[in-house]
């Protein structure tokens, strides 16, 4: 579940507090009411944090003195020091930002609003993908003979045959793995809080089915699905694993069972399309079972082009 976390005092600026209380407020209320996703909220407090000390420095004296000039220097410095994705990100934030203190009287316009940001064309994702032999691998690989072992296989099991979001299939609880028409089913809340069920592949039944009988977690239905080891013990304890430990669990496993690819854990999503599609599988249907909203998304996942590239690279023989 998302929780508001604290903001950071230095975020309240020279430059907020210049115009007024009631503009402290509406620009905290920004962060607090209108964005519910954490990691979407940590990454416009970084963007805004940045601008406004970018505007002390250069010596603007408050928001409302914010032109659309500061921004757009603001942007072309940001584009020499930071990748295009990041510098329209930061954009977006104080963008959003003073339409949120626009209509909170705060300022008379936004002069963001018609500042450009960098060009940016993604075709292909950059996310590391393994192909299906290295998957295969990594998961055999994997001791069973433990709840730990039992667990790691599941989530990353989990992720690659269903497409789930790693903060998805951490969000789990028990109660999400459910029996339907003889099937294994689980239902994951994604983005946005949108709940989305799908079958189980039949490896990853019993994936779970394995974890769930041995871990004794079927008794706790309202409890996480995937949680932390106590400390000093073999045992699950009653905490959700967090998001950081599943990305170190990742790398631990891969490197043992001697993978290079620097993995994540959207590559198992982006391995899980790529061979949901290198299998004879639709995009439109790949799109759905990843809960993608467009099926644009989904072709960034779509790694068969990998293979073929190599394939021609093979041809240069000397």
């Amino acid at each position: 579940m998302n929780h508001l976390e604290p903001l950071p005092s230095p975020l309240l600026s020279e430059l907020v507090t210049a115009v007024g209380e009631h503009a402290a407020v509406r620009f905290l209320e920004f962060f607090a009411v209108t964005i519910r996703n954490p990691h979407t909220r940590r990454a416009y407090v970084r963007g805004v944090t940045d601008f406004l000390s970018w505007c002390e420095a250069a010596g603007v004296p408050s928001l409302t003195a914010v032109q659309p000039l500061h921004v757009a220097t603001w942007i072309e410095g940001l584009t020499r020091s930071h990748t295009a994705p990041t510098a329209k990100q930061r954009l977006a934030a104080v963008r959003a930002l003073f339409d949120w203190l626009v209509v909170g009287q705060v300022v008379a316009v936004n002069p963001a609003a018609s500042v450009r940001g960098p060009r940016h064309v993604v075709r292909v994702g950059k996310t590391p993908v393994l192909d299906p032999a290295e998957a295969r691998a990594l998961l055999d690989s994997i001791d069973v003979g433990t709840v730990i072992g039992l667990r790691d296989r599941a989530l990353i099991g989990l992720m690659v045959y269903s497409f789930a979001r790693v903060g998805a299939a951490l969000a789990m609880r028990v109660e999400d793995v459910y029996p339907q028409s003889r099937r294994l089913w689980v239902r994951l809340r994604e983005k946005g809080g949108k709940a989305h069920a799908l079958p189980c592949h039949h490896t990853l039944e019993d994936y779970l089915v394995a974890y769930l009988d041995d871990s004794g977690l079927r008794d706790e239905p309202k409890g996480p699905l995937f949680r932390t080891i106590g400390r000093g013990t073999s045992r699950l304890s009653d905490r959700p694993l967090p998001q950081a430990s599943a990305h170190a669990m990742v790398r631990r496993r891969a490197a043992a069972a001697g993978i290079a690819t620097p993995l994540g854990c959207h590559s198992f999503r982006a391995t899980g399309i790529t061979a949901y599609l290198a299998n004879g599988g639709t995009l439109e249907t790949a799109a759905a079972m990843a809960n993608h909203a467009s099926t644009r998304t989904t072709q960034l996942y779509d790694r068969r082009g990998d293979r073929v590239s190599l394939d021609e690279v093979e041809r240069i023989r000397l």
